[in-house]
């Protein structure tokens, strides 16, 4: 089975991977190709179901033994997964996944850094971007304990936070680090973001051959831990002191460090010592964005002057739409196969064409309307619902 993917509900956890889907033969199994069901499928005995769930996952056994078996899937068996998205740390901004933030040495990093952290773990919006309360574990490996006290009561005063959480002090990759990771998120579950400050810190005992092959399975390696737990992975670098005419490839090391990464963060000034800065922000899942951003002299914080450019969203949908005018408080669920979903919306569509178009569209339904969808096949026929969040099933 892929990383990428499980057998869960639409949404993702905090000790979750995102971007996964839901297998549309049953919650239970553990096939990943489906021969021939029909959408709704004639009813079967739960012996028939059972058999017949054993013999797919016997084929993938057989076919996974041969070390030259390629796995594929096909459009339609794609259409008939359901993949729950990237949950937003901060949305708009920022996801779980694995990032870079890269910019000059005394640049002011570190204080954004702190302030992101901060938002995270209090779940106040920062810079109008709502976000999502989780625990942070800073790792403020260049900084000591009074640094640190006085940074954060300068930029907060005596507004404090129980969920953030910073260590001065951690292994090298090479000596440890992420078993020292998985220890604590294993004991802090609803960690949502980890900020390592720097990635040259934990990596300088890695060794000292720094090429595309070996920054790219750096970050690979880096990437693969955060998606195993669901959280954000925040490096911390430099960039380089040459100029670029693309501001991305000044980050210090070769492309494979960008490349491997799910986004990248470029804060840089036009003069060392101006109070203005520029946040470029690229990522895998989320639009491109500049951010003009001002730091406050007085608190040491940055605060947004402008955006460059507006977030594009995409237009309401007509069905989803439809969907959370039917599913609210007062009839919060509905259960049944796709044919009846489809008679209960009243919507002029075929039932395949219905399922397909709400896998697809699972996740922002859940982001956008807090309604959660399931769609697998039983020994009944499929069997696809709805219900309010506050609803969803165990």
């Amino acid at each position: 089975m892929e990383n990428n993917e499980r057998m869960t509900a639409p949404i993702a956890p905090v000790a979750a991977d995102a971007g996964q889907s839901i297998n549309p033969l049953t919650a239970n199994s553990i096939p990943q190709s489906v021969s021939d069901i029909k959408d709704e499928g004639p009813a079967m005995t739960e012996e028939e179901f059972d058999k017949l769930v054993m013999a797919e996952i016997e084929e993938r056994e057989r076919n996974m033994m041969n070390p030259y078996f390629l796995p594929t899937i096909s459009m339609t068996e794609l259409y008939e997964r359901i993949y729950t998205g990237k949950t937003p740390i901060i949305d708009g901004l920022l996801y779980r996944g694995t990032y870079l933030f890269a910019g000059a040495p005394k640049l002011g990093k570190s204080f954004l850094m702190l302030q992101l952290a901060y938002h995270v773990s209090t779940g106040t919006p920062l810079w109008g971007f709502p976000v999502q309360q989780g625990d942070v574990l800073y790792l403020s490996l260049e900084d000591n304990h009074a640094r640190l006290q006085a940074r954060l009561y300068r930029m907060f005063g005596t507004e404090t936070s129980d969920h953030l959480l910073m260590s001065i002090d951690a292994h090298s990759l090479s000596n440890g680090l992420l078993e020292q990771l998985s220890r604590y998120l294993v004991n802090h579950p609803n960690t949502s973001l980890v900020i390592i400050d720097t990635l040259q810190k934990v990596r300088e005992l890695c060794g000292d051959t720094y090429n595309y092959a070996n920054d790219y399975q750096l970050i690979a390696f880096l990437k693969q831990f955060a998606d195993r737990y669901g959280i954000c992975l925040m490096l911390v670098h430099h960039t380089r002191k040459q100029h670029a005419d693309d501001s991305f490839d000044m980050v210090s090391g070769t492309n494979g460090l960008t490349g491997a990464a799910d986004g990248t963060f470029i804060l840089s000034k036009e003069k060392r010592t101006a109070n203005t800065a520029v946040l470029e922000i690229t990522g895998r899942d989320q639009p491109d964005q500049k951010l003009h951003l001002l730091r406050n002299e007085e608190r040491l914080c940055w605060d947004l002057e402008r955006r460059e450019t507006e977030l594009w969203k995409a237009p309401p949908d007509p069905l989803l739409e439809k969907i959370a005018q039917v599913i609210h408080p007062e009839h919060p669920e509905f259960s049944g196969s796709p044919t009846e979903l489809r008679d209960y919306l009243g919507v002029d569509m075929k039932p395949n064409a219905l399922t397909q178009k709400l896998n697809v569209n699972a996740a922002r339904l859940f982001n956008e309307y807090n309604i959660y969808y399931w769609n697998k096949r039983t020994h009944l026929g499929r069997r696809v619902g709805l219900c309010l969040k506050k609803q969803q099933p165990a």
